[in-house]
């Protein structure tokens, strides 16, 4: 099956679906489990429901009523799909046949664009999104439903931005603009060797997180391009400097700065790499450069396989998470290094479409040594698939 065909086979799935779907952390939403456990009043019960279903391979969410939701963060993932859906159509013409006409395609962003606004998070000092569920980690602290983090708020507000240089949109900019509002007034800053690390959420729990604090100042460093806005110039540097400071010798990151999350993993170095190079090129600052570069040979040589199988962790195989592979993808594309590794990105794409996409269309969530699931989750596992393999069609489709 060539790239082609498998978009094309995703692209019908989630569209017939109408970008509604499950989420590997949706359990908390189940109509019967609300109605006969006691889940608001106790933290290894809710966190057991949610692992449950979440781990379990088979989908039990229709037996327990989970319904299929709009997940800002996904419609996000979309909305950056068809942008650059359009930018390939248009110059392609030739693709329009597969990937959808430049009218069609606009139609989509527009009408992906009007819902993600829609589902903006209420009651904060700035355009924020969050996801449709509860989500417990471990017992320490308990996200509700729609708080807002600046990890999907960088996804939602930077494909509205590009939803706006596609359009013209001026709406889509300045609600995305608006964004700058939430990360400087509701969201924490902590201490990080002398300088300041952007919290994940309002809460606190989540905290002095390097992927959260480097997609804070990805969304700051497009909103100062935007405005001149000095301040988020300042803030947004602080937050590349620490986590800067925070980066090991050999170019890895662990997830987090304190236990026990010390992990260093695939996908979220690439969001780290995406940041930076976010930083730098909307600012004009490149006194981070080596960190880029640095990361960057860490990353490409830890994570896949020569067969293009990835890997999760720098230390393990498994489980296969399909952020892996998608995120190749994106990072090749945001480093302009995708001519460089382009039989690695082939590579790994066509192993991803052989072992994780369903004969449907969707893909896997994740694969494990033993039974795997193959329950079709929309933001983590289509929606980022989607958003992952549109990066590919622009730098594999590239107008002449």
């Amino acid at each position: 099956m060539t790239e082609i065909d498998s978009f094309q086979k995703l692209k019908a799935y989630c569209e017939t679906e109408q970008f509604k779907g499950w989420d590997p952390f949706d359990g908390l939403n189940s109509k019967v489990l609300k109605t006969i456990l006691p889940l608001k009043h106790f933290a290894i019960m809710r966190l057991i429901v949610i692992q449950g279903f979440k781990r379990c391979p088979w989908n039990l969410r229709p037996l327990f009523s989970i319904p299929k939701e709009y997940n800002a963060k996904g419609i996000g993932l979309f909305l950056q799909g068809y942008c650059n859906l359009f930018k390939v159509a248009q110059g392609n013409p030739t693709l329009e046949s597969e990937l959808g006409s430049k009218e069609v395609l606009i139609d989509k962003v527009n009408d992906l664009a009007n819902l993600l606004i829609s589902l903006r998070s209420k009651g904060y000092h700035g355009s924020c999104w969050g996801y449709n569920f509860d989500w417990q980690s471990r017992r320490l602290f308990l996200f509700p439903a729609y708080c807002p983090t600046v990890v999907a708020t960088n996804f939602c507000a930077t494909a509205l931005m590009d939803a706006f240089e596609v359009t013209g949109k001026k709406e889509y900019l300045d609600i995305a603009l608006d964004s700058a509002n939430f990360i400087l007034n509701d969201l924490h800053l902590d201490d990080y060797k002398g300088e300041k690390m952007i919290s994940y959420s309002p809460l606190h729990g989540n905290d002095l997180v390097s992927n959260a604090s480097l997609l804070g100042s990805k969304v700051l460093a497009y909103c100062y391009k935007y405005t001149g806005n000095e301040v988020y110039l300042k803030v947004a540097r602080s937050s590349v400097r620490a986590c800067c400071k925070g980066q090991r010798e050999d170019g890895a990151w662990t997830y987090s700065q304190i236990p026990p999350k010390l992990w260093v993993d695939s996908f979220h170095t690439g969001y780290n790499l995406d940041g930076l190079i976010a930083y730098e090129e909307q600012t004009g600052d490149k006194d981070y450069h080596e960190n880029i570069e640095r990361g960057f040979e860490y990353y490409i040589k830890n994570f896949f396989n020569e067969d293009g199988c990835p890997k999760y962790y720098n230390d393990q195989q498994y489980p296969i998470d399909i952020h892996c592979p998608g995120q190749l993808l994106v990072t090749l594309h945001r480093l302009h290094k995708f001519e460089k590794y382009e039989k690695l990105a082939d590579m790994v794409l066509n192993w991803t479409i052989e072992n994780m996409q369903d004969k449907k269309g969707y893909f896997y969530y994740q694969l494990k040594k033993g039974v795997s699931s193959k329950i079709p989750y929309m933001r983590w596992s289509n929606a980022f698939m989607f958003y992952a393999m549109s990066y590919y069609m622009l730098d594999k489709y590239k107008s002449s």
